[in-house]
């Protein structure tokens, strides 16, 4: 059975990779662009901490994140933390995958302000300020005669376009990464599961029995 990932790049180059170490065959077929903005940083004084749910922040913040780098910096799982601290974060600290228990995480350690670094589409995060860093928009298609296939849905956002797009739903299971976003796909799918935890991994082990029971 076919795996269709539709995520952004890089992140769908690395579902990618990880789905052919599961020995799935994966179809690349991203349905947006993720691009960084034109962004004027707050002042560091104002914040305690700063937030990033997205390693996409961490990479395309450019020169605009030097003022926070000796800040404490939670990110949502490995992923963020890695590019975190590649962009230069010197204390990074690695939460749960999801933004709320992350501006709960640092709460807890005593930040009362949070400086959230996002995206353009992003959740609110209680007692956070968001600042949009990123964007992802809309591009590329569906691959034609794409056939019977599992789809990696990562977002709300993602769900919605696939659904926008698939045609007849009979022919696609989905592997969702919460709950939020297989709601935002809809119904008359053959199948849709959730992952038992908001990361990339969980999705694909997700995926690899969703394959598994597809071409029984």
């Amino acid at each position: 059975m076919k795996l269709l990932i539709v995520r952004p790049q890089p992140g769908a180059e690395e579902s990618a990779r990880r789905a052919r170490a599961l020995g799935l065959e994966p179809i690349v077929a991203p349905l947006f662009e993720t691009r960084p903005l034109a962004w004027t940083p707050p002042d560091p004084a104002d914040f305690d901490a700063i937030l990033l749910t997205s390693a996409n922040a961490a990479r395309l913040g450019g020169e605009g994140l030097s003022p926070f780098l000796f800040m404490p910096c939670y990110a949502v799982g490995e992923r963020t933390a890695d590019a975190a601290r590649a962009a230069g974060f010197a204390d990074v600290r690695t939460g749960p995958s999801d933004g709320a228990a992350l501006a709960a995480m640092a709460k807890r350690d005593g930040a009362r302000s949070l400086l959230h670094l996002g995206g353009r589409h992003h959740r609110p995060l209680e007692g956070a300020v968001p600042v949009a860093i990123y964007t992802s928009e809309e591009a590329g298609a569906l691959p034609a005669d794409l056939g019977e296939a599992v789809v990696l849905l990562h977002s709300p956002r993602a769900a919605a376009r696939f659904a926008a797009l698939a045609g007849d739903r009979d022919k696609f299971s989905l592997a969702a990464i919460s709950a939020q976003t297989a709601a935002a796909a809809g119904a008359g799918w053959r199948t849709v599961a959730i992952a038992a935890a908001p990361r990339d991994e969980a999705l694909l082990e997700l995926a690899a029995k969703l394959c598994q029971k597809d071409g029984e």
